[in-house]
């Protein structure tokens, strides 16, 4: 009895700790954040002219979402792409960030210099730090591309020629093509995986190493440690790393519906159409989000637990 009320007291220190540690984003989300959220909300739903006293906000409903759905020359087709895009990148972060994550938490020596190298493209990846090592001029003609794939892709097209180098192994042509954007896209995938894997290693750092002893005293492989241990136990880990890359992805300068709701915002000035844009993505992608984690708890972190 004494020890469950002491197992509780800890789990209530950190619970508080947690909240503590959410204090400083919950005070920067609502002074720089809420209102800005509002605004494009309500944009969304109404025909926006600026004036000398600044915007006049007048309601049309859904015309801004009929709009873009049914009279916008492109952005269904830009939607589409930025969705099979987002399927097709999510696993292979997930499975890219876990593998590195687990080969940076083993024994060998330098591990932490490899965890901060893993680390550097997601301090690197900050404007001004972009904008120092790169120079002005070339940022400039380059702000189009978006940061991370011009750095990216300016590596892997100068030194690597994935073409001549998968065209002659005689696959199929649709696996070819497959594999070709996979290998040409490496560069951007590991420069976007660095958060992914730190919270891997943490969550790998989570699991008791009790579990690995006694599995090993049963005569369990590498192979069934990983399967009936190391998934199982970064069940809850997984999740938060799909639902942060899926942000990050929604967020990121190449996606193709935030390219074209700048545009529209920046070059026409239509500010319903363009938050109409945004926010119709962003419901679009955290449903299927919810989804996928829904399907993931039903099925595998339910029967886990």
């Amino acid at each position: 009895m004494p020890h469950s009320r002491k197992l509780r007291s800890v789990e209530a220190r950190n619970r508080r700790n947690g909240l503590l540690f959410t204090i400083p984003w919950l005070i920067g989300f609502l002074l720089f954040f809420l209102k800005p959220i509002a605004q494009s909300f309500l944009f969304a739903f109404s025909k926006v002219t600026v004036t000398t006293d600044g915007f006049a906000t007048d309601f049309t409903l859904l015309d801004n979402f009929r709009y873009i759905f049914y009279e916008s020359p492109e952005y269904l087709n830009k939607l589409l792409e930025s969705i099979r895009s987002f399927a097709s990148r999510l696993p292979v972060v997930l499975v890219l960030s876990l593998f590195i994550g687990v080969i940076l938490n083993s024994k060998f020596k330098g591990k932490t210099f490899f965890r901060a190298l893993y680390f550097i493209p997601v301090i690197v990846a900050t404007g001004v730090v972009i904008d120092y090592i790169s120079g002005d001029s070339v940022m400039q003609s380059l702000r189009g591309v978006g940061e991370d794939d011009m750095i990216a892709s300016t590596y892997a097209g100068k030194y690597i020629d994935f073409n001549a180098l998968f065209l002659g192994l005689g696959l199929p042509e649709q696996i070819t093509q497959m594999i070709l954007g996979y290998a040409n896209d490496i560069f951007n995938l590991i420069w976007q995986t660095g958060v992914q894997i730190v919270l891997f290693i943490a969550g790998l750092q989570s699991i008791p190493q009790q579990l690995y002893e006694v599995s090993k005293v049963e005569g369990a492989t590498k192979w069934e440690e990983f399967w009936k241990i190391t998934i199982p136990m970064l069940g809850h880990t997984i999740v938060l790393v799909l639902i942060f890359t899926a942000i990050e992805f929604c967020v990121s300068t190449d996606n193709p519906v935030m390219e074209q709701a700048y545009t529209v915002l920046l070059d026409t000035q239509i500010y319903g159409q363009a938050s109409a844009m945004l926010w119709a993505y962003f419901a679009i992608s955290m449903a299927i989000v919810g989804a996928v984690v829904f399907l993931f708890y039903r099925f595998c972190l339910k029967r886990w637990e």
